[in-house]
């Protein structure tokens, strides 16, 4: 572990990223003791500037903290993207899993189906299960969940071929261990590092998702998060910057960072790197 770590915090550019998104999920979590009142609170006029009296980065278009909503939207934001991406992880490990480790008829069917959702465009499948199951946080999770699994699945499967005929797992076949404990237990733990790294890639692809329905107005109506304040501010960002501008950039270094710590990872979980 402490080699893993040494390896991974060696890389500057994974140590800032580590260091942003962990004080971003801070904030996250704090903001509701940071701030006594919610982020639907109106505090003062329209679109008074950063550095208002008690407005530190201004207010938006119906005169609610801008801070306020920034904190606030990061906890919305993370739990889609966060969520999302361990739906999507689990769908692509067991369909990936099954299909390589068996191979044949299972692998060309499971295939056939991951093909399916890969030759749909992404985001118009997304927005057509969302007004779906109708716009809530519970319909962005399982929407960016099924357009995410995959590329799991095929990285899974892939790894699953490549390992499935080892000497380890034909030891395990021979002591007769069955095929749920092989996949689980032998050959999934070596699978483990392209999948820890896509997934942490897979968390800011979710909230740019995210992002993007809830700009669109197709977000849970009763949150706000960063896409939802671009979305509610386009009408005024000509005059009042800031009010789409501190969320983007909100987004841009939170997936900024998170792609920083998916290249340390693939550093520190690549055997070739590593040697």
């Amino acid at each position: 572990m402490m080699d893993f770590a040494r390896r991974f915090f060696s890389r500057p550019t994974a140590l800032f990223g580590f260091a942003v998104f962990a004080a971003i999920v801070a904030i996250a979590l704090a903001a509701p003791l940071l701030f006594a009142r919610g982020p639907f609170n109106i505090v003062g006029m329209p679109l008074l500037p950063p550095g208002a009296p008690g407005l530190l980065v201004g207010s938006d278009v119906l005169g609610r903290d801008m801070l306020v909503g920034l904190a606030f939207g990061a906890r919305v934001s993370l739990l889609v993207g966060i969520s999302a991406t361990l739906c999507a992880a689990g769908m692509g490990v067991l369909l990936g899993s099954v299909a390589g480790y068996y191979g044949g008829l299972v692998d060309d069917l499971l295939m056939r189906v991951t093909e399916f959702f890969q030759i749909i465009p992404s985001f118009v499948l997304l927005m057509v299960l969302v007004a779906f199951l109708q716009p809530s946080l519970e319909s962005a999770v399982i929407g960016i969940a099924l357009i995410s699994w995959p590329q799991v699945a095929r990285v899974v499967r892939g790894e699953f071929l490549t390992l499935r005929s080892r000497e380890f797992v034909q030891a395990a076949r021979t002591i007769g261990m069955r095929d749920a404990g092989i996949i689980f237990t032998q050959i999934l733990p070596n699978a483990l590092p392209p999948i820890v790294v896509i997934s942490s890639m897979m968390v800011g692809n979710a909230i740019l998702a995210e992002s993007a329905l809830s700009f669109l107005g197709l977000g849970d109506p009763n949150l706000l998060s960063w896409g939802s304040m671009i979305g509610g501010a386009r009408s005024a960002m000509w005059v009042a910057w800031w009010t789409t501008v501190l969320p983007g950039v909100s987004i841009m270094v939170t997936v900024l960072a998170l792609n920083f710590i998916g290249d340390g990872l693939n550093d520190a979980l690549n055997p070739r790197r590593r040697r």
